[in-house]
């Protein structure tokens, strides 16, 4: 499912005056709109057709009609659902609504990240991945745990992964990687200066670089070769990435999932031998110990 509405409100902040007012009206109006002309709405919104279809184009649309198309399919299945429109967190709130109010913005951040999603994206990212020799991991601050985490996963299969805390050994990475390698760039903004550097070396090296962006256009999205995107869910106070944060953090489960799925077999047999069970630091301690008790003459 297309959730447009969701394209909308994220592209909003960098669209021009002229498409935040059709935005603003759909926004507002949205069942009044799926029934609408395109000459109906440019009339509304004091606009023209060629506007609208602009837009259109720029939410990933050929069209007004498959524009209006998918509009109408959200608000059918919305219709099932309750509302979710979950309001900042405000200084009166009581410890509860706090508790309320972040655990169900993350709850909607993950299901919009799920419905923007697409299949086919997704498939030809896990088809570069599993024909790399390394995957490359790029991410800052927040975005560096999820690339930590990214690379813990996929180390545990065998497929090598890399990433640094370091911003420069980063760079460094990006330098030396080659056409047989993927990069994966995360950047909720999809505009840190750090990671746009690492991604003009990654593709000046000819390598293949997917992205980790909150929809909409971005330097970082721009210049990849795939794009995955994660809802724009953040507080308006946001000191710290935490929808965001939690929507990429499941995101690189979908693709770590998916990975395994496709070489189900294999992957069972890695995971297996790797897993680390209770009790192996305590056995492991206890060998290193016995090795150094040993005379370094005794033969052993």
């Amino acid at each position: 499912m297309e959730i447009i509405t969701i394209r909308m409100k994220t592209y909003r902040e960098e669209a021009t005056t002229t498409e935040q007012a059709i935005i603003d009206f759909v926004l507002a109006e949205p069942k009044k709109v799926s029934r609408m002309t395109i000459y109906a709405l440019s009339e509304a919104t004091f606009t023209s057709p060629s506007s609208i279809i602009r837009l259109c184009k720029q939410l990933g649309f050929s069209g007004f009609k498959g524009f209006s198309k998918a509009l109408l399919y959200e608000l059918a299945v919305r219709d099932h659902y309750k509302a979710k429109e979950i309001s900042d967190v405000e200084r009166t709130d009581k410890l509860s609504d706090v508790i309320h109010k972040v655990t169900h913005k993350n709850i909607l951040s993950l299901e919009e990240t799920g419905d923007l999603l697409d299949e086919a994206i997704v498939d030809q990212c896990l088809e570069w991945m599993m024909k790399a020799d390394r995957l490359v991991l790029f991410g800052m601050g927040a975005s560096l745990i999820v690339a930590k985490d990214a690379q813990l996963k996929f180390t545990r299969i065998n497929k090598m992964s890399y990433v640094n805390e370091d911003w420069h050994t980063q760079l460094l990475m990006a330098k030396n990687m080659n056409a047989r390698d993927i990069a994966i760039v995360i950047s909720y903004s999809g505009q840190t200066d750090e990671m746009v550097t690492c991604l003009d070396e990654v593709k000046r090296n000819g390598a293949k670089a997917i992205s980790i962006t909150k929809f909409g256009h971005s330097p970082i999205a721009d210049k990849s070769d795939l794009q995955l995107y994660v809802a724009a869910n953040e507080y308006s106070f946001r000191s710290g990435a935490m929808a965001s944060r939690i929507a990429q953090l499941n995101l690189v489960d979908i693709l770590y999932t998916a990975y395994v799925n496709k070489e189900y077999e294999q992957s069972l047999e890695i995971l297996e031998k790797t897993q680390i069970r209770k009790g192996t630091n305590e056995d492991g301690f206890n060998q290193i110990n016995n090795r150094e008790k040993k005379s370094p003459y005794d033969g052993s």
